[in-house]
């Protein structure tokens, strides 16, 4: 079963658009896992633009499912990644102007780097995932850097259209497959929401999906527990429907 991580990243965002303390993400969280999120997702990162340190040790401390920080490779936030002991770190690339993360990590490029993060989290009983885009150099680098997890970008397949999308698609296909070849884990994340998520469900080598803009967007109109079990109806559904073909 494919199984649903949502990042409240925005819940941050919006509360620190007045500087108050409202919408609280921890609060946040806590409503995503009763509506039946089996982990959640925050990234740290250097710039604080939404997430804060404190945010993070509450979330540790409070959440009763997987806490799966997401981070640049920086020596600032190793240290607090192992400070805190989250179940799960994803390392993502980071740019201080993005609006948003901007594609996949270049493992390929700093295998000794990555393997000495891996090191570093493994020693502290933390798995350790990379936001890859679905390429085979890339799945290959992970395997040398001692990965658990990839968490294949799903950007590109969001934001296309028409025979474009089912390209990204099939791309995302065949680097699911090989990744499974490799012995690791699938996550898949970035873009996604209530349009073109059940298409994803599809490939079967998936095992989560992390998933929290379209989320917390829903939310406005529903609330966060109700987002949370539409998004989940939408992939248990899409799976049902699969099983059956």
């Amino acid at each position: 079963m494919i199984t649903l991580n949502v990042n409240i990243d925005h819940a941050a965002t919006l509360r620190n658009a007045r500087g108050g303390t409202e919408p609280c993400p921890v609060t946040t969280a806590v409503k995503a896992e009763i509506a039946g999120a089996t982990g959640i997702v925050c990234h740290l990162r250097e710039d604080r633009r939404h997430i804060k340190d404190r945010d993070v040790y509450r979330l540790r401390e409070t959440i009763q499912t997987r806490l799966d920080l997401e981070m640049a490779a920086s020596d600032e936030i190793i240290a607090i990644a192992r400070d805190v002991i989250p179940d799960l770190v994803t390392i993502v690339p980071e740019k201080r102007a993005e609006l948003t993360t901007e594609g996949g990590l270049d493992v390929a490029g700093s295998i000794e780097k990555f393997k000495k993060l891996s090191d570093m989290m493994h020693e502290k009983n933390i798995e350790v995932s990379y936001f890859i885009e679905p390429d085979q150099k890339q799945i290959d680098a992970c395997v040398a850097v001692n990965a658990d997890i990839v968490e294949l970008h799903t950007g590109a397949y969001s934001n296309a259209r028409g025979q474009k999308m089912m390209e990204e698609f099939e791309k995302l296909k065949s680097g699911a497959k090989y990744a499974k070849s490799c012995g690791l884990v699938i996550v898949g994340g970035h873009g996604l929401t209530y349009s073109n998520t059940a298409l994803m469900c599809q490939i079967r080598e998936f095992r989560e999906f992390s998933i929290g803009h379209s989320i917390l967007a829903h939310s406005v109109y529903t609330g966060i527990e109700q987002a949370v079990r539409d998004m989940l109806n939408i992939i248990h559904n899409a799976e049902c429907t699969n099983n059956i073909r």
